[in-house]
C-alpha cells in the first residue's frame, strides 16, 4: 500500500479507525469484512494515522441508518457511493435482491478496492472521480437514488462541490443526498503552511472546503434551487472522555455551530 498517497490514502486512515471500532466490545458498528481487510494490509496504521479513535465508525453507523431506511422503503434503490475507497457499507446494510450498489472512486482506489471486494452485477465498481459526469450515465432510469459522500466532499473546492449538487439535482429532481462536512476553521488549519498533522509522519490532505453548520442549508438551496427534508444529523463519540468533551461542545450553540457534521437531504424538489 505505500503506492497510495494523497486523497486515496485516506482510505487507509478511515479503515484504521472503522475497524478498531467494529472491534472494540462495545463498538458501535460490526463488521467483519472490514477487520479483514484491515487486518490482511501491511501497513503501519497508528504511525501514521496515531492511535485509532471512533470517529469513523460513528460516521459510518449514522450512514447506515439512513441508507437502511431507504433501501426498506424503496427495495429498488440505486446506492450511490461516492469516493467509497474500502468502505464495507453493503456488508453491514441488508439489502434486497433489486437493491443496486455503485461504488464510484479514482482508479488507484479502485484498484486497491478490487484486491478485497469483488464487483458483480449488482454491486458495480466504477473508477471515475465523483467530479466526472459520466457516472450519471451508468445510473438506471426511474429508480429512487441515493446519493452518499463520506469523507469527500471537503477535499474538493467549493465550487466543484456547488456544481455537482447543482447537475444532480437537474438530472434527478428528489435525488437523496447525504454527506460529511467540516467547519471553516479546520479547513483553514488543513491548508495552512504547516497543514493538519495527525502525527509526525501524516500530514492530511487540504480539505478546501469547509462550511459553519448555520450556513450549509442556505448555500445547498442556493445551489440546488429547492431543497427538502434537510436535517443535521447527529454525531456523538460513544464512551469515554471524548464523549464527555464532545458532548459539552456540542451543548454550547456558538461551538456546536462551528463542529464536523452529517447532512441529509433531497435535492431538486420542494
Amino acid at each position: 500500500m505505500t503506492h497510495l498517497s494523497g486523497i486515496p490514502e485516506t482510505m487507509l486512515w478511515t479503515l484504521h479507525n472503522r475497524a478498531s471500532e467494529a472491534m472494540h466490545p462495545r463498538g458501535v458498528i460490526r463488521d467483519p469484512k472490514c477487520i479483514e481487510i484491515y487486518e490482511a494490509i501491511s501497513y503501519d496504521y497508528e504511525a501514521s494515522f496515531g492511535p485509532p479513535e471512533p470517529s469513523h465508525g460513528v460516521r459510518s453507523q449514522v450512514f447506515d441508518t439512513r441508507v437502511q431506511a431507504f433501501i426498506d422503503a424503496n427495495p429498488d434503490a440505486v446506492i450511490v457511493n461516492l469516493g467509497e475507497g474500502l468502505e464495507t457499507q453493503r456488508f453491514r446494510v441488508r439489502d434486497r435482491e433489486d437493491t443496486l450498489w455503485m461504488a464510484i472512486d479514482v482508479p488507484e482506489a479502485i484498484e486497491v478496492r478490487e484486491r478485497f471486494i469483488e464487483a458483480d452485477g449488482r454491486h458495480l465498481h466504477l473508477a471515475k472521480s465523483a467530479l466526472d459526469r459520466s457516472w450519471f450515465d451508468e445510473l438506471p432510469s426511474g429508480r429512487p437514488i441515493f446519493v452518499t459522500a463520506q469523507g469527500l466532499f471537503m477535499y474538493f473546492e467549493e465550487q466543484d462541490v456547488a456544481a455537482l449538487v447543482r447537475d444532480l439535482a437537474k438530472r434527478w429532481p428528489g435525488v437523496a443526498l447525504m454527506f460529511d462536512h467540516i467547519p471553516r476553521w479546520l479547513s483553514r488549519r488543513t491548508t495552512s503552511k504547516t497543514g493538519w498533522q495527525k502525527t509526525k509522519h501524516y500530514t492530511t490532505p487540504p480539505m478546501p472546503w469547509g462550511v459553519d453548520r448555520p450556513e450549509l442549508q442556505p448555500l445547498l438551496r442556493s445551489w440546488a434551487g429547492t431543497v427538502s427534508d434537510y436535517e443535521s444529523l447527529p454525531f456523538s463519540f460513544p464512551r469515554g472522555f471524548q464523549r464527555l468533551v464532545f458532548g459539552a461542545f456540542m451543548a454550547i450553540p456558538g461551538l456546536r455551530d462551528r463542529a464536523p457534521g452529517i447532512a441529509f437531504c433531497r435535492l431538486g424538489t420542494s
